[in-house]
């Protein structure tokens, strides 16, 4: 059996991982860990959840340990950059645990918080740098660090900080960038985009795959529920009351929707919390530790936080608003069945979102189990983007927690032969009602049920 002790790291390494309970590399830990040693510029591709901070990080470390005397001041060794606070956050506090007892120094730099203090941080040097995008910038224009130093670059859930709109910060950022470095790539999927990038940054990059880009972790049982926008509400909290006291993620498309959800949610009695864009970093950290510590059982968040939640004892993700990008699919329900855990993960389908739910089965090349509902009509789907949008009346604002929910003038019938309900493992709440249905009846609902969130 593969052990740390097996891959060459420093035994001051060995043993900060033997004491925080890491026996047994994963995957891409095995694959990626000895060819960064070498110095190998790497792409790796990997599922969330996998282990890919360790791959690129106890390496680094490695390599930075051998050093022997400490950074200059306002230089950084090392530069690991991911798209979002959460993150950044969840990097920085792994690389904490690798280095304790070391004399390895790990800055973390993201928005939301003082720039005069990252900055006094940053005056005394820092071995790695762990560091958003944007705020990366801000520091740079105002002379408080100098990459020139930097041999190791590090570009963590990569195909995000595209899917975000980084690449002009990337570009701007790569120009402070010694031209010899070690750059590492890491994503959990492979658009074009990403293929463009590594010609751009990496020299003779080495690939490591160990799970097709796109494919969900084979321990998520996945499902969808064919409902009407307005119905989604009452759907949500039926299946949370199945699983009482287990900790539940909730995807919204919206900062203004997922906070109105998360209150609804609150007022019927369910301990919820919210992380978005119109958060705090202070009021992110504590959301995300009070559903951590087991204070809150049911998270809502946008995209923006998909990726920075690395929680094992989440076992449910429902998407209740279904994402744009079909690959943020894959990163939402990659925040379940962690840590070698099982989870499930559950969809909610408006006719407004076909087209995502098909894009998304396109992606994973195989059709998501039908847990209630059935597919909607085409004529319906197509008629409720226009006329709609994502909202739930003409000209209305998206739906995800902004407008009132239009009625349906017409009875929809599913297009064909509807895909028959599959249980999969998942199981819609267990008592029939308006928000489930099957067959011909899927898209009737009732309008009693119906609350616009």
């Amino acid at each position: 059996m593969s052990t740390f002790d097996s891959l060459g790291l420093s035994p001051k390494l060995a043993k900060g991982l033997e004491k925080a309970g890491y026996t047994k590399p994963t995957p891409i830990q095995l694959q990626a860990i000895p060819l960064i040693m070498q110095g190998r510029d790497l792409m790796g591709l990997a599922q969330t959840g996998t282990g890919k901070t360790a791959a690129f990080g106890l390496p680094l470390l490695h390599r930075l340990l051998d050093i022997g005397h400490p950074p200059a001041p306002r230089s950084v060794r090392a530069l690991i950059m991911a798209p979002t606070r959460e993150l950044v956050s969840q990097i920085s506090e792994a690389l904490e645990v690798f280095t304790k007892g070391t004399a390895v120094k790990v800055v973390t730099v993201t928005g939301g918080a003082s720039l005069f203090r990252q900055s006094e941080r940053l005056a005394r040097g820092a071995d790695v740098l762990v560091a958003t995008p944007g705020r990366l910038i801000d520091l740079l224009d105002r002379n408080a660090l100098t990459l020139e130093h930097c041999g190791y670059l590090v570009l963590d859930e990569a195909d995000q900080m595209l899917d975000m709109g980084f690449i002009h910060a990337l570009k701007k950022i790569a120009k402070h960038l010694p031209l010899k470095r070690q750059t590492l790539l890491f994503s959990a999927t492979m658009p074009k985009l990403i293929e463009d990038l590594a010609q751009t940054y990496l020299r003779d990059p080495v690939k490591v795959q160990v799970a097709p880009p796109g494919k969900p972790i084979e321990a998520i049982v996945q499902g969808v529920h064919y409902t009407p926008q307005g119905d989604k509400a009452r759907l949500l909290e039926e299946y949370l009351k199945t699983h009482p006291g287990e900790m539940a993620l909730v995807f919204g498309r919206t900062k203004h929707g997922s906070e109105k959800l998360m209150k609804l949610l609150v007022a019927w009695g369910f301990k919820a919390g919210s992380i978005h864009g119109n958060k705090s970093q202070n009021q992110r950290e504590r959301t995300l530790s009070e559903f951590r510590e087991g204070a809150l059982d049911v998270l809502v968040a946008t995209d923006v936080a998909a990726r920075g939640i690395d929680i094992s004892g989440v076992r449910h993700v429902y998407n209740y608003d279904m994402p744009n990008v079909p690959e943020n699919y894959v990163h939402r329900i990659g925040r379940t069945a962690r840590a070698g855990a099982d989870g499930k993960a559950v969809a909610f389908c408006a006719p407004a979102e076909m087209e995502e739910i098909q894009a998304i089965e396109k992606l994973l090349k195989t059709r998501i189990p039908v847990l209630g509902g059935a597919p909607w009509a085409a004529d319906l789907a197509g008629a409720s983007k226009p006329a709609q949008g994502r909202g739930g009346r003409p000209g209305g604002k998206p739906q995800g927690g902004q407008g009132k929910p239009a009625g349906r003038s017409a009875s929809p019938k599913p297009a064909g032969k509807p895909r028959a309900p599959v249980q999969g493992g998942y199981g819609a709440p267990s008592k029939p009602g308006a928000n489930r249905r099957t067959g011909s009846a899927a898209q009737g609902g009732n309008r009693s049920h119906r609350t616009a969130v």
